[in-house]
C-alpha cells in the first residue's frame, strides 16, 4: 500500500509541531515534511511529490496565498489538496483564497478533531484516504480531540495553581464590562472563520479566540514575547498549550491585528480555586515584522503595564 505524504508549512514551530503530532497520532503510516515559509515549501514541492499541503497564510518571504497561486500554475499540482490553516477568516480573504484554488480552510485556533476532519475530507476527494486509514483508530478519543496539550505531551495534565495576588477591582470591572453583566452566561462560541468583534484596544481590551470559543479579555501586561490576559471563567476551562489567536483593533480604520500563539500558563486570578476570573499567559508564535511592530507601538503607548517581565 502506497504511503501518503503531507507537507506542513508554517513559520511558527509550535503550529507545525501541533499539526504533525496530531496527524501522526491518528495516521501511523503518514509521511510528513515541513517548511518554515512558502519559499522553502516551493523548493520541496519542486523536488518531491506530496499528496497534500497544509499551509499558513501569513509567512515571510512567500505567503500561503502566493504558494497556493504558484501551485495551481504547475500542471502536476493543479489538483493536489491545499488546505489553508489560518486566522484570516474574513469574507474577502476567503473569497481571495477560493479564487486562487484553495481546497479548504482550517481556522486558527483549531482542535485536533477539526484538523483530522478536514484532512480526511480532502484526501477522500482524491482517493488517498483509504491508504491512510489502515491502522488508524476507529474512534477518536474525545479528550485528545479537543486538547492540544494531550497532542504534544501525551496526556500529562497541567495542574492549575491559584494566583497568590489579590484581585484588582478595577481590572475585574473592565473584564466584566467586556464579557457582559456579572453572573451572566458566557457568550455562545462563534466559528473561527467569523469576523471578530473586538473591544477598543486603547483600553487594553481584545478578543481571544480559543478552540472552545471566543472570549473578551483585558490585556493586563504586554511584551514582545507574550501577553498577560484576564478572562471570565466559562464552562470549558482553557488549557495550557491550547493554540489561540488574540484579535486587536489597530489603525484609524479599525483593522484587526491577529496575533497567533498558545497558552503558556493558566491560573486563577483571585486567590481561591473557584475564582470567576482566569489569568492567561499568551505566548506569541508570529515572526511577522508588521505584527511585532504593532505590538511595539502598543507597548510604547503604555497600553499595558510596563513592569511586566516575560517568562522564559
Amino acid at each position: 500500500m502506497s504511503k501518503v505524504s503531507v507537507l506542513v508549512v508554517d513559520d511558527a514551530p509550535f503550529i507545525r509541531d501541533l499539526v504533525k503530532k496530531g496527524l501522526r497520532n491518528y495516521f501511523p503510516g503518514i509521511q510528513i515534511e515541513d517548511a518554515i515559509n512558502g519559499r522553502k515549501a516551493q523548493i520541496l514541492l519542486e523536488r518531491e511529490t506530496f499528496d497534500m499541503v497544509l499551509c499558513d497564510w501569513e509567512m515571510p518571504e512567500m505567503s500561503g496565498l502566493e504558494l497556493l497561486t504558484w501551485c495551481r500554475q504547475q500542471e502536476s499540482l493543479k489538483t493536489m489538496p491545499f488546505i489553508m490553516v489560518t486566522s484570516r477568516g474574513d469574507k474577502e480573504n476567503v473569497v481571495q483564497a477560493i479564487q486562487a484554488g484553495v481546497t479548504d480552510f482550517i481556522g486558527k485556533p483549531f482542535t485536533n478533531e477539526q484538523l483530522l476532519t478536514k484532512v480526511k475530507k480532502a484526501l477522500a476527494k482524491v482517493g488517498k484516504l483509504d491508504a491512510l486509514m489502515a491502522g488508524a483508530p476507529t474512534k477518536m478519543n474525545s479528550a485528545f480531540a479537543n486538547d492540544s496539550l494531550s497532542a504534544l505531551t501525551g496526556g500529562k495534565a497541567e495542574v492549575i495553581k491559584p494566583a497568590v495576588r489579590p484581585a484588582s477591582v478595577g481590572l475585574l470591572d473592565q473584564i466584566a464590562r467586556a464579557s457582559g453583566p456579572a453572573g451572566s452566561a458566557p457568550a455562545a462560541p462563534t466559528a473561527p472563520a467569523a469576523a471578530p468583534s473586538v473591544a477598543a484596544s486603547g483600553r487594553g481590551q481584545g478578543q481571544l479566540r480559543l478552540p472552545s470559543g471566543n472570549q473578551q479579555c483585558v490585556i493586563k501586561a504586554l511584551s514582545l514575547k507574550e501577553a498577560l490576559l484576564v478572562v471570565r471563567r466559562g464552562e470549558v476551562l482553557p488549557q495550557v498549550l491550547d493554540s489561540a489567536v488574540l484579535d486587536l483593533e489597530q489603525g484609524e480604520n479599525a483593522e484587526i491585528a491577529r496575533l497567533n500563539g498558545y497558552l503558556h500558563a493558566v491560573v486563577a486570578y483571585e486567590p481561591k480555586p473557584d475564582s470567576d476570573w482566569l489569568q492567561l499567559t499568551f505566548r506569541f508564535v508570529d515572526q511577522d515584522a508588521q505584527k511585532l511592530d504593532y505590538v511595539s507601538r502598543l507597548i510604547a503607548r503604555g497600553t499595558a503595564q510596563k513592569h511586566f517581565v516575560p517568562g522564559g
